[in-house]
């Protein structure tokens, strides 16, 4: 048995977790002026790509379930962020949309994206070396989404 492969500093399922978890801190004192969470943030960032999507939609674009996106969609129609409507085609599926307030989010987070690159930025990352660092986690994503399910 190799005791090292169970150092905490030899997983790299800690280093991404760590990396996720600070990154996502990080975010914090954008958002919460605004009065919004990260996983709130990221179904902005999935609507204002596109409006007026099914809710299955997306919940699959941020690889989470449909009940995990829900209450998270029930809390921001609250806050009058966005809507959701009942598909004209089929009854069963509730379509999301932007409210005025969710469109003007967009505006008053235009500088986010880019106070958020430059606090990852370091030796070893760098803007030049952000699209293989891209690659390489899409492709680990992709690897992981293809393990069967226990």
């Amino acid at each position: 048995m190799n005791k090292d492969a169970f150092l905490l500093d030899n997983q790299l399922c800690f280093r991404l977790y760590t990396a996720s978890r600070l990154l996502t801190q990080a975010y914090h004192p954008f958002l919460s002026e605004h009065g919004l969470t990260y996983p709130q943030y990221l179904v902005l960032l999935v609507l204002w790509e596109k409006d007026a999507q099914p809710v299955n939609d997306i919940a699959k674009r941020l690889y989470l379930e449909t009940n995990t996106v829900t209450p998270l969609l029930q809390r921001m129609e609250k806050e009058g962020i966005l809507v959701r409507k009942k598909g004209t085609k089929d009854a069963r599926q509730m379509i999301v949309h932007l409210t005025s307030k969710g469109r003007q989010l967009q505006e008053s987070l235009c500088d986010v994206p880019a106070a958020m690159g430059k606090s990852v930025l370091c030796d070893s990352v760098t803007p030049e070396t952000v699209p293989e660092l891209f690659q390489m986690l899409d492709d680990m994503i992709a690897r992981l989404k293809e393990q069967p399910e226990k």
